[in-house]
């Protein structure tokens, strides 16, 4: 569980088949083989690490998902119990990828407007809250299309979204409570099995 509060920006050391390096320095601190790193949004587990990375394995469910595709990722360690939680409740299990399609100042701020598929778009409100690679933000306004977030300079600066541009790619993560009441919505009735499993055993 995370927080969608970035603590450092690592750099892509090497991408070898399945098995992903990231150079880093803050996340480090206390780390052991098992530890969960959100990595552009992405829940991933250590296997290895150095005086200066960290590596981990990456499923193909994870690259048919995400976009593992930026030289500089966004990093948080997990949640610990009793910490402050400064941004949303982050997962780190991405739901799609959404298209940058324009970064717009607004005052001391950016507007970025974020284009994404409908099944995301179904999960995603004004004033709610979305994670972009990582990022716990608000969300100003959701449309048919895309959506909108406006983030202050610091968050910028302190993360990988200074790299980013019209046409970039972002890991989406929507709110979880979004995910649970569209599932309660749309859920069609399955088999009773319970029932099924006492006529099998005799008991009906």
């Amino acid at each position: 569980m995370f927080t969608g509060i970035i603590e450092e920006v690592g750099r892509l050391r090497s991408l070898d088949g399945f098995r992903l390096e990231i150079a880093c320095e803050k996340v480090l601190s206390d780390m052991k083989v098992g530890d969960s790193i959100a990595t552009n949004g992405i829940c991933l587990t250590v296997v290895d690490f150095g005086t200066d990375y960290f590596a981990a394995d990456v499923m193909p469910e994870t690259l048919r998902r995400t976009s593992l595709a930026d030289k500089n990722f966004n990093l948080e360690r997990a949640l610990k119990v009793g910490d402050r939680l400064g941004g949303h409740i982050v997962s780190g299990h991405i739901d799609g990828v959404g298209k940058v399609m324009s970064i717009r100042p607004e005052s001391n701020a950016l507007l970025v407007d974020v284009a994404a598929e409908g099944s995301l778009l179904r999960q995603i409100a004004g004033k709610g809250s979305v994670a972009l690679d990582g990022i716990s933000l608000t969300v100003v306004e959701a449309g048919a299309q895309s959506f909108s977030v406006s983030m202050i300079p610091h968050t910028r600066e302190v993360t990988s979204f200074k790299f980013k541009r019209v046409g970039s790619f972002v890991n989406i993560e929507t709110d979880i409570l979004a995910k649970y009441v569209e599932r309660l919505l749309t859920f069609n009735k399955t088999p009773d099995l319970t029932r099924e499993l006492l006529e099998v055993n005799g008991f009906i």
